[in-house]
């Protein structure tokens, strides 16, 4: 139980919440890293990227990179939304994926989601349950409005967080044809129920009253308190997970100075709208459209996918990657299994 307790308070530090924390100094490898513009992985000789922006229906503009494969004719093609990690930017997994994605013949939007790195949205560093799904819409809205896209076979991967963004926004979103989720987070879940749903109702209790009293000081305060960055505490005696998130976003392999796990915090209050609003409440509506989930063998986030799954109506699949971790779906392009990504789209997005 008490490890229990410990993986429950490591989530909520991770997330943002208030905690007495102060930031790793920036070393000199950071301080190379500390580029806006350059992304954590080449991008293919095969593919354009072009940045774009578009609105979603709260009125905040997103920012997104848009990969497609060079030589197209005149053919419409298939198009792919993505986002993901949770506090992650597109210069990081996403825009990989999408890298990879258009490599194999889709056109695929990487985005910013709202009030995260350089779309828009104030204050900064927020996340929603209901935002957060509709960023996806609106990716949507955008791709099926290209002229080289066709509208009728619209996909959406999410990762990590993202994947449960993902899932929700594709059971809301019938003009979604498939989707695909790697690493996948339950952000409500854990927010409220800790990990392994091991956060008591006397946990859960004293976390709301400091999150209510946290808001009379951000009101009194005019702007959100934001706790510093929380990997950056990251030692010997941190739990192996969070060692390797620290070993992604804080190290040369997945920095990025505007992402907020390597470089920033999300608001003290952050969790509040994660606390009672569950996001795959509705999972089982996405049938009859294919759901693809794909976790690490060794990932501690393994239960959300197989949960996922179980939630989910046919057709759907559960993928096991031997040996791999939550971050090894990330960015090591030689475990995530994209030629898997490449049949499940191309069989249905047709």
């Amino acid at each position: 139980m008490k490890r229990a307790i410990i993986l429950a308070g490591t989530v909520l530090m991770f997330i943002g919440q208030a905690c007495n924390t102060k930031t790793d100094v920036q070393t000199k490898e950071h301080e190379t890293m500390n580029n806006t513009e350059h992304y954590t992985f080449e991008l293919s000789n095969k593919v354009t990227r072009e940045k774009v922006t578009f609105k979603n229906r709260y009125g905040i503009t997103l920012t997104g990179d848009l990969y497609i494969p060079k030589n197209v004719g005149e053919e419409t093609l298939a198009a792919i939304a993505i986002s993901g990690p949770f506090g992650a930017v597109k210069e990081q997994s996403s825009g990989l994926y999408a890298n990879q994605m258009a490599e194999r013949g889709f056109i695929a939007l990487a985005f910013d989601p709202s009030y995260t790195g350089e779309s828009s949205g104030e204050p900064r560093n927020v996340a929603s349950p209901d935002i957060n799904t509709e960023d996806f819409s609106a990716a949507i809205d955008f791709l099926g409005l290209h002229k080289k896209v066709d509208r009728n076979k619209l996909g959406i991967i999410g990762i990590c967080g993202f994947g449960g963004f993902a899932l929700n926004a594709t059971a809301v979103d019938k003009r979604v044809k498939a989707v695909a989720v790697l690493s996948m987070y339950d952000m409500s879940r854990v927010t409220s129920k800790g990990y392994f749903d091991s956060m008591t109702l006397e946990q859960r209790t004293q976390m709301l009253e400091q999150l209510s009293a946290q808001r009379w000081v951000d009101a009194e305060n005019g702007t959100p308190k934001y706790p510093e960055n929380g990997l950056g505490q990251t030692n010997e005696d941190s739990p192996q997970f969070v060692k390797e998130y620290y070993d992604y976003y804080k190290t040369k392999r997945g920095f990025h100075e505007r992402s907020i796990n390597s470089n920033g915090a999300w608001t003290a209050t952050n969790s509040i709208s994660f606390m009672n609003m569950p996001l795959l409440t509705y999972i089982s509506e996405i049938s009859p459209r294919p759901v693809l989930i794909i976790a690490g063998e060794n990932a501690h986030s393994r239960y959300f996918s197989e949960d996922a799954y179980k939630a989910a109506n046919e057709p759907k699949e559960l993928m096991i990657i031997p040996n791999a971790v939550h971050v090894d779906l990330y960015d090591k392009v030689d475990i995530i299994p994209f030629e898997k990504l490449e049949t499940f789209f191309k069989e249905n997005l047709k």
